[in-house]
């Protein structure tokens, strides 16, 4: 089994870190570059950076936030929001980061998946999905949850993976800020047809919620905000109750 990889997310409504539940009532919490600086020297695996508001005013504004963390902050870094175009790939890798992270884009016009694929390698190809649960299973949301795509979450995410996603950032909007858990159901659902790396992302609260994410959603990453943002709990304390419980992750 491959190391679990623990990733820091950050949400930023420039020039501010935010937070909040459910991708609603978002709080400002402060500089986005300290707060990935903190996670960095705490041995965070990866941060993930999203513009919660790109795909409402069109545009990425997380550019020379990621100039800056890449100052000083050496693990790999992954973008999301308002990515639409090759060109604005480029424009992030140029910037210092080493993923994109894409949802709304890929929704509308599914072959730029495979355009960011084979121009810039699979492994910078990655599917974000913002799943709800429905009556059916779960649906992909767009737009911070806010827009229905109503494409069935499992086959929104083998299509992904044949269109040329290297990994997939899933988000389960009901958990989202609730610190409630991850929805190990979803997680388990899709990483049982894909074979490429899925991220789970929303719900965690306390350490214990990594054991079930991992054991029997068969998550190859957790990224986790609110209890890392409002010091619930380190990333050390997380690396240290995953390696006391036998979960595989990078030892420092």
């Amino acid at each position: 089994m491959r190391n679990i990889r623990l990733i820091a997310r950050l949400d930023v409504k420039a020039p501010n870190l935010v937070k909040g539940i459910q991708f609603e009532g978002l709080r400002k919490l402060g500089d986005p570059n300290a707060f990935a600086l903190k996670y960095y020297l705490q041995g965070a695996d990866e941060i993930f950076y999203e513009d919660i508001v790109a795909s409402l005013y069109e545009r990425n504004s997380l550019l020379g936030i990621i100039e800056q963390t890449t100052d000083n902050v050496f693990v790999p870094i992954t973008v999301g929001g308002g990515i639409r175009s090759i060109d604005d790939v480029a424009a992030a890798l140029r910037a210092g980061a080493d993923k994109v992270s894409i949802n709304t884009a890929a929704i509308k016009n599914p072959d730029l998946i495979t355009e960011v694929s084979r121009r810039f390698g699979s492994q910078c190809m990655v599917l974000s999905i913002q799943a709800k649960h429905n009556n059916h299973g779960w649906e992909a949301y767009y737009d911070n949850g806010r827009e229905h795509s109503y494409f069935d979450v499992i086959d929104w995410a083998q299509k992904g993976e044949k269109l040329g996603a290297g990994e997939i950032m899933l988000t389960s909007v009901d958990q989202e800020g609730t610190a409630k858990g991850f929805d190990v159901d979803l997680v388990r659902a899709v990483t049982n047809v894909v074979s490429i790396p899925v991220i789970a992302s929303g719900g965690m609260g306390k350490l214990e919620d990594i054991t079930p994410v991992v054991n029997e959603g068969h998550a190859d990453a957790v990224a986790m905000a609110h209890v890392l943002h409002y010091d619930n709990l380190t990333i050390g304390n997380i690396r240290s109750y995953c390696i006391e419980n036998t979960i595989p992750v990078r030892t420092i």
